[in-house]
């Protein structure tokens, strides 16, 4: 799927969590799906725990992140 479907998918409004990437139409911010996906997670799981998300979501949240550590140097 095209990145720019993808990013569809992801919003971020300062009068929405204090303005942290969610996905559209939730209050889950992209993080919360991120940490739970490194944490082990299975996208099953996330899809049951989450019934707002979709599996599209859940690829969304990866591609928001591939894109952020494209763009950005983070000093670990």
């Amino acid at each position: 799927m095209a990145d720019n479907v993808l990013m569809d998918r992801i919003s971020s409004s300062p009068d929405i969590c204090h303005g942290q990437a969610c996905i559209v139409g939730t209050r889950i911010p992209v993080a919360v799906i991120l940490d739970n996906l490194a944490s082990g997670v299975m996208k099953e799981e996330l899809l049951r725990d989450y019934p707002p998300l979709t599996s599209i979501d859940i690829d969304a949240a990866l591609a928001y992140a591939a894109l952020l550590a494209r763009e950005r140097h983070v000093a670990i």
